[in-house]
């Protein structure tokens, strides 16, 4: 997955809960002179734009103290939305018995691409039932993975 590292992710996990909201995770996308980090947060009632300036300004402050990474990076920090990204075995345990896409960082039997009901974990596999069939994917060979919205 996209995830940031240890060293990125435990200041802005600090800010977040700290401000009382879940950090669902942080993306970290290197691109030349500008990299992204992309922090997602939850609350049970949801989260408003109100929210996401709130924790901007505080992981701002935190990641130019820490300064974690080097070099200039754009800070998004916005709600999971409705195709919410998967990033943690709890994740997967909590969202079993949703439609979920998956990409691999290498491909599994000559794919990279899956899509399928999440069934959950089972020992360090992602469990995805995919045209009848069940699979078992190894969480650290997933790239991405998001929920795929009910409409």
């Amino acid at each position: 997955m996209a995830q940031a590292s240890e060293k990125l992710r435990r200041p802005i996990e600090a800010a977040v809960r700290g401000l009382g909201y879940e950090l669902v995770g942080v993306e970290y996308l290197p691109q030349g002179r500008r990299s992204l980090v992309r922090v997602y947060i939850d609350t049970p009632e949801g989260v408003t734009v109100e929210d996401c300036e709130k924790v901007s300004h505080q992981v701002s402050g935190v990641l130019e103290v820490e300064e974690p990474i080097s070099g200039h990076y754009i800070l998004e920090v916005s709600s999971p939305g409705l195709d919410r990204p998967l990033f943690t075995a709890d994740h997967f345990g909590r969202y079993a018995g949703n439609q979920v896409k998956l990409r691999l960082s290498l491909p599994l039997a000559g794919r990279r691409n899956f899509t399928g009901l999440l069934q959950g974990m089972r020992d360090n596999d992602v469990v995805l039932v995919q045209d009848g069939e069940e699979l078992r994917i190894p969480l650290d060979s997933i790239e991405q993975a998001r929920l795929v919205p009910e409409l």
